[in-house]
Parts: C-alpha cells; sequence; structure tokens
C-alpha cells in the first residue's frame, strides 16, 4: 500500500476506533443519567410499610423456622421479647435498628432498597447480603468475594445491578431452600409472590 493511502487508512482506523470510544462513553453517560433519575426513591418509612404487609400479625406456626411471631419480629431472634404483646411502633424502632442500618441498606442504589432490605428481614442479613453478591457476579464480569458482608466492594459491584435480577437470585434460594426441606413446601407461593412483589 502506497503511503499516503497508508496513512489515509491509518487515520480512518483511529477515528472509528475513537468514535467507537465516544460511543461507549456517551452509552455510560446516558446510563448514570437514568439511575441519577431513579423512580424508586422509597424511604425506609415507606418501605417498612410494605414489609409489614406481607409479614402481617400475631403467628404461632410450629413449621415457621422462626416460631412465634409478630408484624414478622420472631422469637427466636428476639428470645426476650413479649412477642404476642409486641406494637406495631415497637416492631417498626426494631426493625430500622436491628435491621435497617446493619444491613447498610443505603450504601445499596435507591431501586434496590425495598427488596435487599426485605430480604434481610424475610431470611437473615448475611444470606441476603450473599444472595445479593450471587446477583452481582451473575451481572458482572469482575466476581465479588461471596461473603455475606456489605462493604465498598459489594456496593460498587451493585451499582449497576438490576432489580429484578436480584428478585430472580431471591427466588431461586427459596426453591433451593424447599428441595433441601421439602416441609417448607407450603410456604412456596408465598415466598414467590413477596419476591416478586418487592
Amino acid at each position: 500500500m502506497p503511503f499516503g493511502q497508508r496513512s489515509e487508512h491509518t487515520l480512518k482506523n483511529r477515528n472509528n476506533a475513537e468514535e467507537r470510544i465516544g460511543w461507549e462513553i456517551h452509552q455510560e453517560e446516558r446510563w448514570e443519567e437514568k439511575e441519577n433519575k431513579e423512580i424508586s426513591t422509597m424511604t425506609f418509612d415507606e418501605i417498612i410499610q410494605v414489609v409489614l404487609s406481607h409479614e402481617g400479625g400475631y403467628v404461632n406456626d410450629p413449621d415457621d423456622p422462626g416460631g412465634e411471631t409478630n408484624f414478622g419480629i420472631s422469637k427466636k431472634a428476639f428470645p426476650d421479647l413479649d412477642i404476642k404483646n409486641l406494637t406495631e411502633e415497637d416492631a417498626v424502632k426494631i426493625y430500622h435498628d436491628k435491621y435497617w442500618k446493619p444491613s447498610k441498606v443505603e450504601m445499596l442504589p435507591e431501586r434496590l432498597w425495598a427488596t435487599y432490605f426485605d430480604m434481610a428481614v424475610n431470611m437473615g442479613k448475611k444470606r441476603a447480603c450473599e444472595i445479593l453478591q450471587k446477583a452481582c457476579n451473575h451481572k458482572n464480569k469482575v466476581n465479588i468475594k461471596v461473603d455475606g458482608r456489605l462493604g465498598r466492594n459489594t456496593a460498587w459491584s451493585a451499582k449497576k445491578l438490576e432489580p429484578e435480577r436480584l428478585q430472580s437470585f431471591r427466588v431461586k434460594y427459596y426453591a433451593d431452600l424447599i428441595n433441601r426441606k421439602p416441609k417448607l413446601g407450603k410456604y412456596w407461593f408465598g415466598w414467590y409472590k413477596r419476591a416478586l412483589l418487592t
């Protein structure tokens, strides 16, 4: 190829590469702009009402691993608490102090808050974080350690995680659990609906 044509060809390739990089940057900026305008801006006070609607009132089901519960607060988790006479106001305070804050919900994108917090309530903080981390690893090329701890790496990895992907891994957890413990199959449809609604 003559020198003049080679230079022209090299310049054309360079321009194409720059256009491609520019397009990728534009797409990233569009995604970040969309992320900053997230529809879900639910606060704890709003999310807790959704959780309470799932949990209901006083229940003492012998098949429930948590045992006696009221507003979703279990005797197993709080053995010194008078579960039967627990008020909704006290339950909300427990959820805020013992679940919302320790779960570090606010480290995550707001669109994940409701789902992640409801998972922490329903299955425990560590397990909820493990499921979050597995969903992040399914989404991203760079995997993070699945250790049940919500730190900077997990928060960064969750930046682009879709709520639907997190919900799908939550459903998978329930399915795997029931396969291991068929007696819990009576809760399957309720857990499934809860996972899709929150």
